[in-house]
């Protein structure tokens, strides 16, 4: 950690903003543009890489289907572990640049190396082939990826502690997802590319290394256009008083006691269990369901309809949030979701009816996609002042660890349920023409994975944020908190 702490004094790795207030060139290069690298490789392994195995290299019948069942799911064990070992690690990072970002400016060529790595499975036995999978998949989503995904997430929360300000940051980084995975990856991929790469395994790799190529240099734009200014307030006091070490089982302590972060996690759970196995099921919905395989159309207009909404969003969700509070307008956005899922799963082969319940369902998810990172950013604040010291990484790594593990999870439940329908890959014939049909059953669950989950999962959410009151007094909190900075020690 000293090698590390002296790596990053270097003044050419200093942050390019130097200002105490957010700026316009923080918000664009450091929380727009800058995280889609790593974003767009995500999304893009999120959506399509399951679609890679099953159809492009033939795995399903892989001990019997077990394989793709049981893989994402164990990796998941060493990937949550990962993710709180990270957020310990960042909790006690020291350096000049912050103790989020050098984990940015560290895990940006990891990430390129690991994502071209998913892709090339050599043509050889199955064995090998597994064997390569496993290890590059832990590659990517144990060390790579959960290095940046912790200090990306922190760098809202880190960055400054004036509400607005944060809501700001926290809309711009929201469009940064919603630019990746509902326009780039959900639109342009099923309209433009995946017509053209259709199963040839070699155009699936070129892609792929062009995409993973791209984290590299968007990453460190992301690295150097942020900076942490609570991070940098809490580095002076441990200046004057000396350095306080926390144990990690005081600030996990303090993590799983507080009410609001219990409500925050448990919502975030089942939020992303729901949305892992929409997005898994989001491709084999439009080409065994609503469309036909790889048309180019289906997918396309479902996507272009979830945008229209996400578009809006940029505009009008921060000012209803200030309005009406970010707990309130994100309860009345489930609801709409419910109602539009619900449509949907009534009449999942209509479009007419598909296309207005996902309109009607991406309206409200509105409030979830843009200002929850701003919710997370208050229990944060809340916590300090109960507790009087932060412990964000940590808080961060059971976040993070929930987001990693719910894809690994929902991926072997869905491949498990698509094994038992009786799933059955794609193929050429003699004749040269692709074999892409589906039985009922496999329908059925495929049906229930893109739309019927969300319903419910729904409901649920909007009861669960009914006990997320902490947005009550918390400018007074705020104000607590610097008061005790200028005038108390840290204990």
């Amino acid at each position: 950690m000293n090698h590390m702490k002296a790596f990053f004094q270097l003044r050419w790795l200093n942050s390019r903003i130097t200002q105490s207030e957010t700026t316009a060139k923080e918000r664009w290069f450091g929380y727009l543009i800058g995280p889609t690298g790593a974003l767009l490789l995500n999304a893009v392994l999120a959506s399509y890489l399951n679609v890679y195995y099953t159809d492009v290299l033939g795995l399903t019948s892989v001990a019997g289907g077990a394989f793709l069942v049981l893989f994402p799911m164990l990796s998941k064990i060493l990937d949550a572990v990962a993710n709180i070992v990270m957020g310990y690690v960042i909790d006690r990072t020291r350096t000049k640049q912050g103790k989020a970002r050098p984990w940015l400016l560290l895990s940006a060529p990891l990430m390129m190396i690991a994502g071209t790595l998913l892709f090339l499975v050599p043509q050889a036995d199955t064995k090998i082939q597994v064997i390569w999978i496993i290890v590059s998949y832990n590659l990517y989503y144990s060390i790579a990826f959960t290095s940046y995904n912790v200090g990306h997430n922190l760098m809202v929360p880190l960055s400054t502690r004036d509400s607005a300000q944060r809501g700001k940051l926290s809309v711009f980084s929201q469009i940064s997802v919603i630019m990746m995975s509902g326009i780039i990856v959900a639109l342009i991929f099923p309209m433009l590319i995946l017509p053209v790469i259709g199963v040839d395994k070699s155009r699936w790799i070129l892609v792929m290394c062009i995409v993973s190529i791209l984290v590299l240099p968007l990453t460190l734009l992301e690295y150097f256009f942020t900076r942490e200014r609570v991070t940098a307030e809490s580095a002076e006091r441990e200046e004057q008083e000396g350095e306080v070490k926390l144990p990690f089982r005081t600030q996990l302590k303090a993590v799983v006691t507080d009410r609001y972060m219990l409500v925050i996690l448990l919502y975030f759970l089942i939020y992303t269990f729901a949305v892992c196995l929409k997005n898994l099921s989001l491709i084999y919905y439009c080409n065994y369901v609503l469309g036909s395989y790889n048309d180019g159309i289906t997918q396309t207009l479902i996507s272009l309809i979830g945008g229209i909404p996400l578009g809006i969003g940029i505009v009008i969700v921060w000012p209803l949030a200030k309005k009406f509070g970010k707990r309130n307008i994100t309860v009345i956005g489930f609801m709409l979701v419910a109602i539009g899922s619900g449509l949907c799963w009534l009449f999942p082969a209509s479009m007419p009816v598909v296309l207005t319940g996902q309109f009607i369902k991406n309206m409200g998810l509105l409030p979830s996609a843009y200002i929850f990172m701003a919710l997370f950013a208050d229990t944060l604040d809340h916590m300090e002042w109960k507790n009087g010291f932060r412990c964000d990484g940590t808080a961060m790594s059971i976040y993070t660890t929930i987001s990693v593990t719910m894809v690994g999870l929902c991926t072997g439940i869905f491949n498990g349920l698509l094994s038992k329908a009786g799933y059955a890959a794609p193929y050429y014939n003699a004749a040269g023409d692709l074999i892409s049909t589906q039985n009922s059953a496999v329908q059925q669950v495929i049906t229930f994975s893109f739309v019927g989950l969300e319903t419910i999962t729904s409901l649920i959410l909007i009861g669960l944020l009914a006990f997320l009151s902490v947005e009550k007094n918390l400018s007074h909190k705020q104000q607590d908190i610097r008061e005790r900075h200028s005038s108390q020690p840290l204990h």
